[in-house]
C-alpha cells in the first residue's frame, strides 16, 4: 500500500465561473484499413492493456488503492493512426512550452518526455526544465512498467496549463527514458483524467485540482471523438479528431438528453466504471454477464474494447463466419469482410450501437483481403484472476466512444452518453487553437511524495494507458 497521502492546499484568487472552454483534439492517421489491421501490433497492444487492468497471467494486483478523496474550455483533439489515440495540447513551465498529450480517462498521471530522453523520436517535443523559471525538482526517480513497455523519470513540479486553466506547482513526471517507439510525432506524453487514488506519482490529477478548487463551471469533462478508420484514402499523419470540453459540455455536439449513469458505490474512486447490462449483435440479444460481474472501465485512452473470454466468444458466436485467432493473434477474432457487424451495448439505460466501421479493424492478411479483424478482443485471456477485486471486467475504448458524446461527471460521480449531433457527424465542429493564456489559475501548495513510496511503481491493475502502446501501431 502506498505510504504517503498527498495533501494539496488550494489557494487561489476568487473568480467567477465563466463559460467552459472547448479544446479541439487531434489524431494521427495512418494507412486505410484496406492496407491491413497490423494484427501483430494489435496483439502487443492488447497484452499491454491486459497488464494495465490486472489481467496479465504472470502478474497479480498487489497494491491497494490509495484513498483520496468555473470555467469551461473547448480543447482541440487530434487523432493518431486512424483512431488509435487522441491527443490535445498542454503547456508546461514559465514561459510555457507546448506538448501534445494523450487524453486518457483510464489513468491519473501526467507525464511528458524531457530533453534527456535518448529513446524519444526526433519529432517529439521535449520538456526542457532549464528553460522554466517555475520548475521544481524532487530528486525522486520513478519507474512505471506496463505490459512490454516502461517509462522512467523524475517526479517534478511546474506550472501546467490546458485550455486556459492553469495550476501552479502541479506535480508530474519528467520522463528521460521510454521504451523505443513509444512516442512519435506530436505526442510527448499522457494526461490522465481518472481519480487521484490510482496516480502512480501520488499527485492530485490536473482536472481534480481544478474541481477541488471550484474552478470549473460544471464538474464535467466531455468528449467528441471523430472517426477516420472508415476513410479509404491516405490522410494526413495528424488530423483534427474532435473536441474535449473541460468544465462542462458543448451542446452543439450532441442532440437530445444526456443519459447519466451513476458509478457503482465505492470507498475509493479509481476508474470511471459502469456495469454492462446487455449486448446485442445485429439486433440479436447475446447472453453476457451483467451487473457486478461486468464492471466496465470507460477509457478514452484505449483504442479497442476488451472483455471477458466467455462474453467475447458469445458476441462473435452471433457473427456468421467468425473465427477465433490463435498463435500470436490469440484473443482476437476474425470475420468475413463483407459481413456487416453492428454491436450495441447498454450500461443500464438505452442501448448504444457501435458502427460497423468501428467493429472492422481491417484485413487480417494482405494476401487474403476477404477476412477482417474485429474491434472487440478477449481481455482476460490466460488470466487466473477471478471476478471482483476491483479489476474491471471490460475496458471500453474509442471503438465504442466514437459513436456517442461522452461526459465524465465528478459530482455526483457518473458517466453520461448522448447521441451525436449532425454538427459532429458531419465533422463541422471546431475549437480555439491551443493557447497558454490563463482564464483561471489555481495555486497547488502540495508537497512531493515520500521517496520510499515513489521509488518505483508497478501496479498492473492501473498502470499507464495501453493507448500509449498503440502509438506505433500504424507507423510500420
Amino acid at each position: 500500500m502506498f505510504s504517503f497521502l498527498l495533501v494539496a492546499l488550494l489557494l487561489f484568487t476568487p473568480f467567477s465561473n465563466a463559460e467552459p472552454i472547448h479544446i479541439p483534439l487531434k489524431r494521427r492517421a495512418g494507412t486505410s484499413k484496406h492496407h491491413g489491421a497490423h494484427i501483430a501490433s494489435l496483439s502487443a497492444s492488447a497484452d499491454g492493456l491486459r497488464s494495465r487492468y490486472g489481467f496479465d497471467p504472470s502478474t497479480h494486483r498487489v497494491e491497494a488503492l490509495r484513498q483520496k478523496r468555473a470555467n469551461k474550455a473547448d480543447i482541440a483533439v487530434m487523432n493518431q493512426a486512424r483512431d488509435s489515440s487522441y491527443f490535445g495540447s498542454v503547456f508546461i513551465g514559465t514561459p510555457p512550452q507546448e506538448f501534445g498529450v494523450i487524453l486518457d480517462t483510464g489513468s491519473s498521471d501526467l507525464w511528458v518526455a524531457d530533453t534527456d530522453c535518448s529513446t524519444c523520436g526526433g519529432s517529439t517535443a521535449l520538456y526542457d526544465p532549464v528553460k522554466s523559471s517555475t520548475y521544481n525538482a524532487s530528486g525522486q526517480i520513478t519507474d512505471i512498467r506496463y505490459g512490454s513497455g516502461e517509462v522512467v523519470g523524475e517526479i517534478v513540479a511546474d506550472t501546467v496549463s490546458m485550455g486556459g486553466f492553469t495550476v501552479t506547482n502541479q506535480i508530474f513526471m519528467s520522463v528521460d527514458e521510454t521504451s523505443r517507439n513509444l512516442l512519435d510525432g506530436s505526442v510527448s506524453g499522457i494526461v490522465g483524467f481518472a481519480f487521484h487514488a490510482i496516480a502512480s506519482s501520488q499527485s492530485t490529477p490536473f482536472w481534480q485540482t481544478l474541481f477541488n478548487a471550484g474552478a470549473l463551471e460544471s464538474p464535467e469533462m466531455s468528449f467528441w471523438l471523430d472517426r477516420l478508420i472508415d476513410e479509404d484514402e491516405d490522410v494526413p499523419a495528424e488530423a483534427p479528431g474532435g473536441v474535449f470540453t473541460l468544465g462542462g459540455t458543448n451542446s452543439s455536439l450532441y442532440t437530445g438528453e444526456i443519459e447519466f449513469l451513476d458509478l457503482p458505490e465505492a470507498e475509493v474512486r479509481s476508474f470511471w466504471l459502469l456495469h454492462l447490462q446487455s449486448a446485442t449483435v445485429n439486433g440479436q440479444s447475446v447472453q453476457v454477464n451483467t451487473g457486478a460481474d461486468a464492471l466496465s472501465a470507460i477509457d478514452t485512452g484505449t483504442t479497442l474494447i476488451g472483455g471477458p473470454s466467455d462474453d467475447v466468444k458469445a458476441i462473435y458466436a452471433a457473427v456468421p463466419g467468425s473465427q477465433q485467432l490463435d498463435g500470436a493473434n490469440e484473443g482476437f477474432f476474425s470475420f468475413p469482410c463483407n459481413n456487416t457487424v453492428e454491436v450495441s451495448l447498454s450500461f443500464g439505460g438505452r442501448s448504444w450501437p457501435i458502427s460497423p466501421e468501428d467493429m472492422n479493424l481491417g484485413v487480417l492478411d494482405l494476401e487474403d483481403t476477404s477476412t477482417c479483424v474485429g474491434g472487440i478482443f478477449d481481455l482476460n485471456l490466460g488470466s487466473s484472476l477471478s471476478a471482483g477485486g476491483g479489476n474491471p471486467h471490460w475496458v471500453v475504448g474509442a471503438t465504442f466512444l466514437k459513436n456517442v458524446y461522452s461526459v465524465f461527471r465528478a459530482s455526483p460521480p457518473s458517466v453520461g452518453f448522448a447521441e451525436l449531433s449532425n454538427v459532429a457527424l458531419r465533422n463541422e465542429a471546431s475549437a480555439p487553437e491551443p493557447s497558454p493564456v490563463a482564464v483561471a489559475t489555481v495555486a497547488n501548495k502540495g508537497s512531493f511524495p515520500t521517496p520510499s513510496s515513489a521509488a518505483q511503481s508497478f501496479v498492473p491493475a492501473f498502470a499507464l494507458s495501453a493507448s500509449v502502446l498503440m502509438l506505433s501501431l500504424f507507423l510500420s
